[in-house]
């Protein structure tokens, strides 16, 4: 009896909800990633939901592949993402074959879930033929940086590969070279690395400085500074990189720049990392104005360790009141749902009174992290422990520190992430006790 004899008309709803239910789970995985809530052991509870229903997707074979799989690759995001990994996940075909003849002729506004789905994809789910995409004459730059990033992820990339795409005039796929060959610490010319700091594109400018203080470059810690010196929108990531400094001078500058209304939201999240004291006392003055009252509160947290709940929150039903802007405000504000939407609103005055009796025991000279002071070995454990939102920037100063050597994949799935997460504490606390802003040369 064929296989397509066995679904009966019923089945197909079955198969439709799987479909559903799978596209709904991973785009809440995909969420919980940036989520001020969630934790490692949370989201793997989603991943394994998620997966339970991309299994049974991928059980019902070709048929399923043909009537609901690859129609779903023209459809919305989070039905592209699911269609995608459950095919990728087929061992036979379409599977992955119908992925990639997909990517290729999808609009470059379309091809992020594809990406992700490829990147999420265990290794050998991507077929080999995938680096072909980038001999495919007429294909858009958004093609090109998507399939070099997802080599990058799978470990798949060579210097040979990248180096003629260090020169492309796009930047978003220069940057996408950039940052494949800081994954798998491939050396780049320090004329390239300059050129791209000086780019006008930030998101090309943002890669560089990673890269180049990953490879212990002085021109990109300056370039960073100089950055900050002009405070404009879209500095978000020079100022984390001065807050992930943890340098007493980078805070007092971070500080300063709280008088730019526009630029608070970004400053205070640099300030959350830096572990000064300096920095908590911005935050408890920050927490009496509401606009970036629950921000300042989770920067105060993340380095005095005082947990916003209880006493110390604001009920939500009062909080959801203060929320509220007039009409006319609400038409300047970009009112789009974002992360930082799930934060508790602080009780300022009981925070304060905290603070004044929990300060004289912390030392103004050391960095703190979560109330303790800061080691290598307690950054590293903040990575298993910590709110998702704050892993990746975690994870980026514990590369930065062990110049590439410790890269945890916070975007990966779940094991991934824990596998290397368990390589970085059993190696020696030498391979990255070091500030990423000392020994810089050039």
């Amino acid at each position: 009896m064929s296989s397509s004899s066995l679904l009966k008309p019923a089945r197909w709803d079955i198969y439709e909800e799987h479909l559903g239910e799978a596209a709904f789970r991973w785009s809440q995985w995909e969420k919980a990633l940036d989520a001020p809530d969630y934790s490692l052991a949370e989201l793997a509870e989603l991943e394994e939901s998620g997966a339970s229903h991309l299994d049974a997707l991928v059980l019902g074979g070709e048929p399923v592949a043909h009537r609901l799989l690859i129609p779903a690759l023209a459809d919305e995001p989070e039905r592209i993402l699911a269609g995608a990994l459950a095919l990728l996940r087929a061992e036979s075909p379409p599977g992955p074959s119908a992925v990639l003849t997909a990517l290729a002729a999808a609009e470059p506004d379309a091809l992020a879930p594809f990406q992700r789905a490829l990147e999420l994809a265990p290794t050998p789910c991507i077929p080999p033929e995938f680096a072909s995409l980038l001999k495919k004459a007429d294909a858009a730059p958004e093609l090109w940086a998507s399939v070099v990033d997802v080599l990058g992820t799978h470990g798949r990339a060579t210097a040979a590969l990248c180096a003629p795409l260090l020169s492309h005039p796009e930047p978003h796929v220069v940057a996408a070279a950039l940052r494949t060959l800081s994954r798998a610490r491939l050396p780049v010319e320090p004329a390239v690395l300059q050129r791209a700091l000086g780019s006008d594109a930030p998101a090309l400018r943002d890669v560089a400085l990673t890269v180049g203080l990953m490879n212990g470059h002085m021109g990109a810690w300056a370039a960073c500074q100089s950055a900050v010196d002009s405070p404009a929108p879209g500095n978000r990531h020079p100022l984390l990189l001065l807050g992930l400094s943890g340098d007493e001078r980078a805070v007092t500058r971070l500080v300063g720049l709280l008088s730019h209304e526009k630029l608070r939201p970004d400053v205070l999240w640099a300030l959350g990392f830096s572990g000064r004291i300096q920095a908590a006392d911005a935050c408890v003055e920050l927490m009496r104005h509401k606009p970036v009252a629950a921000l300042a509160a989770e920067a105060f947290s993340a380095i005095t360790g005082l947990t916003i709940e209880g006493g110390f929150a604001a009920a939500k039903e009062d909080a959801a009141d203060e929320a509220l802007t007039p009409l006319e405000e609400d038409l300047e504000r970009d009112l789009s749902p974002k992360p930082e939407d799930d934060l508790p609103q602080p009780m300022a005055e009981q925070v304060a009174a905290w603070w004044k009796e929990t300060r004289p025991r912390m030392d103004p000279r050391q960095r703190h992290l979560s109330g303790q002071p800061f080691t290598p070995q307690g950054l590293v454990e903040a990575l298993l422990n910590a709110p998702l939102r704050r892993r990746h920037a975690l994870a980026l100063e514990l590369a930065l520190r062990s110049r590439g050597l410790h890269q945890v994949p916070t975007r990966a799935p779940v094991e991934q992430q824990v596998l290397a997460w368990k390589s970085v504490r059993a190696a020696p606390a030498s391979s990255f006790n070091r500030p990423f802003a000392e020994g810089l040369r050039g």
